[in-house]
């Protein structure tokens, strides 16, 4: 190797690479973070290389020696990085060499450093998304297990802000549960496509060496070897879906941030988060701001910036590899932290949650929530729909004037908008009678909620088992 050039590529080069060249294009200030990986990796491709006879059984044990001693390095923060030495891979094969010397060099046998890097990267991925899945399915339970704690508290339910029907707390929250189990669904589905092992491809056309893919791909817990060694050494679009589930999950823990911090604003004064989910001001001593959420909903944008960069870093490459592709660990690593972070603060906060009921149900009097119970009771009395909405409206219009909702007006005060009106409305003007009405799988009603809550507990232990 040219001792001018330092690098492993050095023998074509006549003088050395610039300066700035050389830290421009060097990935190991970030791409270190896949040395556990990239070590795991080497150790399999050492194994099979020793079984197809490539590798002696001494040279094998070397290398898997030399390589754990080097996890152990890196592990206790001894290992010293170079940047001339590039990437990850350079780093760990130099001081491998350094270690056992010439058999050090050996180990790159059969492979390159573009399907080294995409194997590296989907064990990386491999990994997160089961640690993303675990705080998932904690948040799940935790939300699940307030929902059932929260089956009969009333609450305004809304449309465009506005006040629309009497629900439940508990029925709002499995709303929530809903949109996270889809996302679940995605992470896993995700994973299958991630769990494909692209070692053995090399450069972009495979190798000579009487390789085993098979082996390498058990070793490794892949669930197979890839099929085609030019896309397995280019394409990122498994970072591209994870980025988009990423994106998906952000959007929904968005949407109920929003929420979360109405809800604690004295405005709606619906829930008190405990005081370790929130700060205080530097200025207003009453103040207790709700920054967690806040946080998450600011760090969605983050998260859809890193998918339209991995989208836009892919749309124009020509096949094989290309040094663009460096370009993707930066925000697939910060996709990955940004969400495992955002899961964990939830799964954490959703749980502790505090309703105000009092509040809460007296929110749900106003706005004359039962509106369409009464229009509904004057369907079933005979009246055309169409009817029973106006006749509704010019209640609700009273009420406005009166200022009384329809639970508080007398039955000759609603008899003068309908005759057909008797007793028997009361039953359905009242918060608790609007929500038990609604008795139907989907529907807020107490005991499906329980039922619900019981039906998702259930399908996440069973997602968890097929997982």
């Amino acid at each position: 190797m040219s001792q001018a050039t330092n690098q492993s590529w050095g023998g074509r080069f006549s003088e050395p690479t610039d300066a700035f060249v050389a830290r421009f294009t060097a990935s190991v200030n970030f791409d270190q973070r896949l040395a556990r990986q990239d070590i795991q990796g080497s150790i399999a491709h050492a194994t099979m290389l020793a079984r197809v006879g490539v590798l002696t059984e001494d040279e094998r044990d070397a290398i898997i020696n030399g390589l754990t001693e080097i996890q152990g390095e890196i592990e206790r923060g001894e290992f010293q990085w170079s940047v001339p030495l590039e990437d990850v891979h350079m780093n760990i094969e130099a001081r491998l060499t350094d270690k056992i010397g010439i058999t050090g060099k050996k180990l790159h046998t059969g492979r390159s450093r573009n399907d080294q890097v995409a194997t590296d990267i989907r064990l990386f991925m491999r990994d997160e998304i089961d640690m993303i899945e675990a705080e998932l399915t904690r948040l799940r339970d935790g939300m699940i297990t307030l929902a059932e704690r929260e089956a009969d508290t009333i609450m305004p339910g809304f449309t465009h802000l506005q006040t629309a029907q009497p629900v439940t707390f508990g029925h709002h929250l499995l709303a929530w549960q809903e949109m996270l189990a889809r996302d679940h669904e995605r992470l896993l589905d995700c994973r299958k496509r991630v769990n494909v092992m692209p070692l053995g491809s090399a450069a972009l056309a495979g190798t000579t060496y009487p390789i085993d893919r098979h082996v390498t791909a058990e070793l490794l817990g892949f669930e197979r070897p890839s099929e085609n060694s030019l896309d397995a050494v280019s394409d990122r679009d498994f970072a591209i879906e994870f980025t988009s589930f990423a994106s998906i999950l952000l959007m929904h823990l968005s949407r109920m941030s929003e929420e979360l911090v109405l809800w604690t604003s004295a405005q709606f004064n619906f829930i008190d988060l405990p005081d370790r989910f929130c700060t205080g001001s530097s200025i207003m001593p009453q103040k207790k701001n709700p920054d967690v959420p806040e946080l998450v909903r600011g760090k969605t944008g983050r998260v859809y910036g890193h998918l339209m960069a991995l989208l836009t870093l892919m749309k124009s490459q020509p096949l094989a590899y290309n040094k663009d592709n460096q370009e993707d660990k930066e925000p697939l690593f910060d996709a990955v932290d940004t969400v495992r972070d955002c899961l964990k603060a939830f799964a954490d906060m959703v749980p502790a949650i505090e309703p105000k009921k009092d509040s809460m149900y007296e929110a749900a009097r106003r706005g004359f929530s039962t509106a369409t119970d009464l229009a509904d009771y004057l369907v079933r009395k005979g009246v055309a729909f169409r009817d029973a909405h106006e006749i509704v409206g010019l209640s609700v219009a009273y009420g406005l004037k009166s200022k009384k909702d329809l639970s508080e007006m007398t039955l000759e005060e609603l008899q003068q908008f309908s005759a057909i009106i008797e007793q028997d409305v009361f039953e359905v003007l009242t918060l608790e009678g609007s929500v038990a009405a609604r008795n139907h799988i989907g529907g807020t009603a107490p005991d499906q909620v329980r039922a619900a809550a019981s039906r998702a507990r259930d399908a996440l232990k069973a997602l968890q088992g097929a997982s």
